[in-house]
């Protein structure tokens, strides 16, 4: 049986991330693997048993949870609050890593008109955080050493007005009614512009042009249907079934207009449905344009 471990963005496009159930047991971390996925095909699975921590990633490796701990089905972590811990006692979003010595980069990532964050990201991950966040379109602003970035964050952050998170909920609810590619670039440039014009934060870090990465192709965006529904959990014995159209950060959009926040997924076993299974019989909830519906993303690194 394989238990997933949720989405992940590769230079290819998205993939679902799986390990094998039991064989951390035998010798090893586990044996893992990856599930490509391509828009315009179908996608469906059912949900067996429970949802289990799926365990801390760090520095590329898997290291299940001991315990094998169940978290709650519609909890957006995925992790027991014992691996959690873990999981941030030594975590550049938690600032419990702070002697990190890669160089980072600080970003202007935009989500829709008006929904524009500031945030850092490896220099050696490239845009995979971008993609990981549903970023529509972005633009670096500096490189430089961690803890600079750190704080040209926190600076840029209060003095342009712009959040360093945006609710899930209102990232997916604009996603159907973009503005043309012109719009995004220009909001981006102005407030780059903005950006570079604010005193003290370039002696520190290196500032880098505006060169705005526009993803509605890599997310499959053009033509997106409006979502109109979302899943709320999986359950046991739950399928989940449609046409894969799209995907930004962690979720899948489907064409009936339902989207599969593959957060959720992780730490199901997830099986092919049966022959009697059809469409989706999980709950599922609206999609609204509501901030305090979504969830916070979690700030990974």
């Amino acid at each position: 049986m394989w238990c997933c471990t949720g989405l992940r963005w590769r230079a290819a496009g998205p993939a679902l991330t799986w390990y094998a159930v039991g064989s951390e047991h035998t010798g090893g971390s586990g044996r893992t693997r990856e599930s490509p996925l391509a828009y315009g095909r179908p996608l469906a699975f059912a949900a067996r048993g429970t949802r289990r921590c799926v365990g801390v990633r760090r520095a590329g490796r898997w290291t299940p949870c001991p315990g094998g701990r169940e978290v709650p089905a519609r909890a957006g972590r995925d992790q027991c609050p014992e691996c959690a811990r873990l999981d941030r006692s030594f975590s550049v979003a938690a600032d419990t890593n702070a002697a990190d010595p890669r160089p980072y980069r600080v970003y202007l990532a935009w989500f829709g008109p008006g929904l524009t964050k500031v945030g850092i990201t490896a220099e050696e991950r490239g845009p995979a955080r971008l993609l990981e966040q549903g970023a529509v379109a972005h633009s670096w602003l500096g490189r430089g050493p961690l803890m600079a970035a750190r704080r040209t964050e926190e600076v840029l952050r209060a003095a342009l007005g712009v959040p360093d998170r945006i609710p899930y909920a209102h990232k997916r609810a604009v996603r159907a009614g973009l503005p043309p590619v012109a719009e995004r670039r220009a909001e981006l440039a102005e407030l780059h512009a903005r950006a570079l014009g604010l005193p003290g934060w370039t002696e520190t870090l290196e500032p880098l042009p505006c060169v705005v990465a526009d993803h509605t192709e890599v997310f499959g965006l053009a033509g997106l249907p409006r979502p109109t529904r979302v899943v709320a959990e999986l359950v046991d014995g739950g399928t989940v079934a449609g046409r894969l159209v799209a995907a930004a950060g962690p979720d899948l959009h489907l064409a009936d207009g339902l989207v599969v926040d593959t957060r959720l997924l992780c730490g199901w076993v997830l099986t092919a449905p049966g022959e009697a299974a059809a469409g989706t019989s999980v709950p599922v909830a609206p999609v609204g344009p509501d901030p305090a519906a979504g969830q916070e993303q979690p700030g990974l690194f």
